[in-house]
């Protein structure tokens, strides 16, 4: 999961149909390692597929666990800055629509009904706080 921060301090989320919920989510570019790629190489792909930015700059905030009672799934959660546009051919069914959000409005966004999912709300306060150390 990539949590990209444009140079004005602004989320960029993307809004997709989700088959689970069987309605639209705001959320972050996020998707499987390929094969031969690090976890910071397929962030900076995914990106670039679903979001059509690469990043300078990407910092692994942390590795989280989805359901560890349950099964052995992990994911990474990044930071992405220092963006430039760059778009690759994706594989999602539909366009995704991008959404700017500013940071400073980060309690907002996750109070909206259309952004529940778990790991893009980690990753949001994972992303402020890495932020935050590093203004200090």
């Amino acid at each position: 999961l990539v949590v990209p921060v444009d140079s004005e301090n602004n989320l960029i989320l993307v809004r997709e149909y989700c088959a689970g919920t069987h309605d639209y989510q705001l959320g972050f570019p996020k998707g499987l390692i390929d094969p031969g790629e690090t976890a910071v190489q397929a962030g900076n792909r995914e990106l670039k597929e679903e979001a059509g930015f690469g990043a300078k700059q990407l910092a692994e905030l942390k590795l989280v666990s989805l359901a560890p009672s349950y099964f052995n799934a992990k994911m990474h959660i990044l930071l992405a800055q220092d963006l430039y546009p760059e778009k690759l051919e994706g594989d999602e069914p539909e366009p995704l629509e991008l959404v700017k959000w500013p940071l400073a409005n980060l309690h907002e966004l996750v109070m909206r009904e259309d952004m529940t999912e778990g790991r893009a709300i980690a990753g949001l306060y994972l992303a402020r706080e890495y932020l935050a150390s590093r203004a200090e």
